[in-house]
C-alpha cells in the first residue's frame, strides 16, 4: 500500500455557501468583466455587479414560483450564459441544482428528475420540453417548466417582480457548507444513473485548491477561459465555479463544431477539454498541411516538438541543434498552431480520458502545455492534476491539495479528502460500498511514483482476463489506437478469449478526406471501406502504435473495423464519451464473433 498527500492551499469557509463568491466578486471587483455572453456577432461583457443582479431577479421567480430551500431544480440546457446564471440563481433560492445532459432521452429524464424529487426544471428548447412532457405524468413532484428559448428567464424574472430583496437573502443564507449543492447523476456505463451528492464544502475544497495550485492560470483582470464542455458534467462545472472564484473571465459555447471560430473571438487564456477535442485539433493541422502538399514539413515539425518536450525532462535540457531546429519550426508551425487556440491561450487543462504521452509532449513541445489531470463525479472532478511548474507527461498529475491518494494492496485507487462527495441521492448500499472505511474507491487501477504522481492504468471490472490467464488492461491499448486520426472509437475484447481482438470505428470527416486523397468516389461510407485493403492497412498502423506500448501477450492480434460509430443515441457511449462496453458487446456480438472465427 502507498498513499502521497499535499497539504491544503485553500481555506474552505467554515461555512455559507458558493452564491457567498459572487457576493463578494460584486463587492470586490464590481467592474471587472466575470463573464461573457455571446451575442450576435461577437461578444459582450458582464461585470461582477450585473452577473450579481442577473442571478438575484432569476432567483426571486424561483422563490415567487414556490421553489424553497433544499428542493431540486433539474436544468437541462447546452452549455452558455444562461447556465451559469440560473445555477447561482437556484443556489440564492437555497435550491439544490439536479443537472440533467440535454442529449438525454424521456426516460433518463423521467428517472433523474423523478429520483430526485425535482419540483421544477428549466429546459432549452422545445425538443427539451417535449421529452419532459411525455413523461410527465410520472413525475408528480414536478410543478413547472421554464424554456430559454421561449423567454424563460424574461418570465422567472417578471415572476419575481414583487419579491422583496430581503426574501433573497433569507433563501440565499439557508445553505451551509456542508449541505447539498448538487446532485449530479453518473452517466452510467452500466444499469440506471446514481445520483452524486455534492456539497457547497465539496466545490470549495475542489475550487480553491485547484485556483491555488494553478494560479498563474487564474490571474483576475488578465485571465479568461472559455468552456465548451458540456456543462450538465462534473468537469464543467469546476470549470464554472473554479472561474466565479479566482475570479476570472468565462465565456460559454454550446458545442465544438465551431471551436476554431469561438477561440478566435474569445480569445482565451486558458481552456478545459477532453483528449479527443485535442486530437482533433492535431489531426485537422495534419489533415490540412498535407492537403496543402506540407505534409512532410508538419510530421518534421511535429517529431521535433515531441523531441523538444522529451528533452526538456532531461537534467541536459534540449541539446543546440534541437534548439535551433525547434526555432525554425516555431515560426513555420508552431506559431501558426497557437494561433488556431485563440493567439491567447498559455495552457490547458485535459480530463475525462487520458490524452498519452505522444500528444501530451506534442503540444508543450509547440508551446502550449496541456496539463492532464484525473478525477470522477464522485470527486467533484479533478482529484489529481499535473502543476503548471513541474509537468510529468503520462501522468495525472499530484493528488489536490489537502487530499489524500492511496493506492491498495490490489492497486485500486482510494481517495480521501474534502472535495469527495457525500454519498449516493437515495441508495444507502451503493454509498457504503464506495466509502468504505472513510475512503472513496474509484474502481481505477493505479501506480503513484516516489514524488507523489498518479498514473492510471485501468478499470478494476474492466480488466480482461484471456483464455491463457493474462490480465489486460484495455485502456492502455485503446488511448494508443484512438490516437490515429481516423480511429473514432476502439473497444478491446478478448476476456476469456485465446488472444486479444478490437473493434474500430472510423473518424466520419477524416474518413472523408483520406478517401478523397486516395480516389475513392464522394461520399463513400465506413460500411463500403470496411474490408478496403488499403485502409485496413491505415488501420492496423493504428493498432501497432497501441501494441508498442503493451506486451506480446496483451497485444492485439485481429480487429474488425465496423460500419457505424458508437452513438449516445445508440447506447454505445455515454454523455462523457465513456464506453458502455457490456453494450456495444451485445449489440456487436457478430462482430466479435468473427474475430475468434475459423
Amino acid at each position: 500500500m502507498r498513499e502521497f498527500s499535499l497539504p491544503a492551499l485553500y481555506e474552505v469557509p467554515a461555512d455559507g455557501n458558493l452564491t457567498d463568491l459572487i457576493h463578494r466578486n460584486a463587492a470586490q471587483h464590481p467592474d471587472t468583466a466575470v463573464l461573457g455572453r455571446r451575442v450576435e456577432g461577437g461578444w459582450r461583457d458582464v461585470t461582477a455587479t450585473e452577473f450579481l443582479a442577473e442571478v438575484r431577479a432569476a432567483a426571486k421567480g424561483l422563490i415567487a414560483s414556490g421553489v424553497r430551500p433544499g428542493d431540486r431544480v433539474g436544468l437541462i440546457s447546452r452549455t452558455r450564459y444562461e447556465w451559469v446564471q440560473l445555477d447561482f440563481a437556484i443556489w440564492s433560492a437555497g435550491a439544490v441544482t439536479v443537472p440533467v445532459y440535454e442529449t438525454s432521452s424521456p426516460e433518463q429524464v423521467q428517472w433523474i428528475l423523478g429520483d430526485s424529487g425535482a419540483v421544477a426544471v428549466i429546459v432549452e428548447s422545445e425538443a427539451h420540453a417535449a421529452a419532459v412532457e411525455s413523461v410527465r405524468a410520472d413525475l408528480p413532484e414536478l410543478r413547472h417548466v421554464w424554456r430559454l428559448d421561449a423567454a424563460g428567464v424574461d418570465q422567472l424574472v417578471a415572476a419575481g417582480a414583487g419579491v422583496a430583496d430581503a426574501a433573497v437573502d433569507q433563501a440565499t443564507s439557508a445553505a451551509g457548507a456542508d449541505d447539498v449543492a448538487t446532485i449530479v447523476y453518473t452517466s452510467g456505463t452500466t444499469g440506471r444513473p446514481k445520483g452524486c451528492v455534492l456539497t457547497h464544502r465539496n466545490f470549495f475544497a475542489e475550487c480553491g485548491n485547484v485556483v491555488e495550485r494553478l494560479k498563474p492560470l487564474f490571474r483576475t483582470g488578465e485571465c479568461s477561459v472559455l468552456l465548451f464542455l458540456p456543462a450538465a458534467h462534473v468537469f464543467g462545472r469546476l470549470v464554472e465555479v473554479a472561474s466565479v472564484l479566482a475570479p476570472i473571465r468565462i465565456g460559454c459555447v454550446p458545442d465544438i463544431k465551431n471551436l476554431t471560430e469561438e477561440l478566435a473571438s474569445f480569445r482565451p487564456t486558458l481552456i478545459l477539454g477532453v483528449p479527443r477535442v485535442f486530437e482533433k485539433v492535431y489531426n485537422t493541422a495534419r489533415a490540412k498541411a498535407q492537403a496543402d502538399g506540407k505534409g512532410a514539413i508538419f510530421d518534421k515539425a511535429a517529431a521535433t516538438a515531441i523531441a523538444y518536450s522529451r528533452a526538456l525532462s532531461t537534467p541536459q535540457g534540449p541539446s543546440l541543434a534541437l534548439r535551433l531546429k525547434h526555432l525554425v519550426f516555431d515560426k513555420l508551425v508552431y506559431g501558426k498552431l497557437r494561433a488556431v487556440l485563440g493567439g491567447r491561450c498559455e495552457a490547458a487543462i485535459s480530463g475525462g480520458a487520458p490524452l498519452g504521452e505522444r500528444l501530451g509532449h506534442f503540444y508543450r513541445g509547440i508551446g502550449f502545455t496541456v496539463l492532464e489531470g484525473y478525477g470522477l463525479t464522485e470527486t467533484c472532478a479533478a482529484t489529481a492534476f499535473n502543476p503548471y511548474d513541474r509537468q510529468k507527461i503520462g501522468t495525472v498529475g499530484q493528488p489536490l491539495p489537502g487530499s489524500v491518494v492511496r493506492i491498495a494492496d490490489d492497486g485500486e485507487v482510494l481517495i480521501h479528502g474534502e472535495h469527495v462527495f457525500a454519498g449516493y441521492w437515495k441508495n444507502d448500499k451503493a454509498t457504503a460500498e464506495a466509502l468504505a472505511d472513510g475512503w472513496f474507491h474509484t474502481g481505477d487501477i493505479g501506480t503513484l511514483d516516489e514524488d507523489g504522481y498518479l498514473a492510471i492504468t485501468g478499470r478494476k471490472k474492466e480488466i480482461l482476463v484471456t483464455a491463457g490467464g493474462k490480465n489486460v488492461a484495455p485502456a492502455v491499448i485503446e488511448d494508443r489506437i484512438r490516437g490515429h486520426a481516423l480511429v473514432a472509437e476502439c473497444m478491446v475484447v478478448g476476456d476469456g478469449r485465446p488472444f486479444v481482438g478490437a473493434l474500430v470505428t472510423l473518424d466520419e470527416e477524416f474518413l472523408a478526406r483520406w478517401a478523397a486523397d486516395r480516389g475513392r468516389p464522394a461520399g463513400v461510407t465506413a460500411a463500403v471501406l470496411r474490408e478496403d485493403p488499403e485502409l485496413l492497412a491505415e488501420v492496423q498502423k493504428a493498432v501497432d502504435d497501441g501494441n508498442a506500448a503493451v506486451s506480446k501477450a496483451e497485444s492485439v492480434r485481429k480487429f474488425r473495423v465496423l460500419a457505424h460509430q458508437f452513438t449516445e443515441e445508440a447506447g454505445h457511449i455515454t454523455p462523457s464519451l465513456k464506453l458502455k462496453r457490456n453494450v456495444v458487446a451485445k449489440d456487436f456480438a457478430d462482430e466479435i464473433e468473427a474475430i475468434y472465427g475459423a
